[in-house]
């Protein structure tokens, strides 16, 4: 899963982009609201986390334009600002929670897991396929109840399926969403990937269909 992270504040985003990272999504920074709002709109992202109070253009201008351009992305706000008005304008502008500073960084990534799960219909934190199970918590991942080691592009891919079960993903869509913007997105290493996992999870685990992509198997 990616992540698009709108923060000023050089310190913070360097900690949450590690953060994340080592929780397992892809992470791309804009430091001020002209670049996060370019970003925004034209890279594939599966939520954004945005400072209220940034340089060049704030945090609720930008989500106002993504809205208004008719953008759904899941949005986190932060904020370090006290007013409730604040609050209740960023929700009514299009924010989907919302986080004031100081925070605990587990609090933002557990908000973070319930927003993309939410907005891909997935009500729990333990997302299934036939006998495979991914706790998307701990980043645990079972087969018939044994442990599975995945590495960590090998989890990436795995959680972006799973959260889309029942819909054909491309490859391009697949580059998009668990790779970083400076990704070399020629790269074959995408059927690496499920090559790996097919024999790790069985080799009906993921389907493949020639000139439209991939899909968890039916049945899963």
């Amino acid at each position: 899963m990616r992540v698009l992270i709108v923060e000023d504040e050089p310190t913070l985003a360097r900690q949450l982009k590690a953060a994340l990272e080592g929780a397992g999504y892809a992470v791309d920074h804009a430091a001020d609201g002209e670049d996060g709002h370019y970003l925004g709109s034209t890279e594939a992202y599966d939520a954004v986390i945005l400072d209220l109070g940034l340089p060049e253009v704030d945090g609720l201008t930008v989500l106002d334009r993504w809205r208004k351009e008719g953008r759904t992305t899941p949005v986190l706000l932060l904020t370090a600002r006290d007013s409730w008005s604040d609050k209740v304008a960023g929700l009514d502008a299009g924010a989907d929670d919302y986080l004031a500073k100081p925070f605990q960084t587990e609090e933002l990534i557990a908000r973070l897991r319930a927003l993309i799960r939410r907005s891909t219909g997935n009500a729990s934190s333990e997302l299934t396929a036939g006998d495979v199970r991914l706790d998307t918590r701990s980043g645990r991942v079972t087969l018939a109840g044994d442990p599975v080691k995945l590495t960590a592009q090998e989890f990436k891919l795995l959680s972006y399926m799973m959260h889309n079960k029942g819909k054909m993903v491309s490859r391009t869509e697949l580059i998009e969403h668990i790779y970083d913007q400076d990704f070399d997105r020629d790269s074959n290493t995408i059927e690496v990937f499920i090559t790996r996992i097919r024999k790790k999870l069985g080799p009906d685990i993921i389907s493949t269909t020639r000139g439209l992509g991939y899909s968890l198997a039916d049945g899963a």
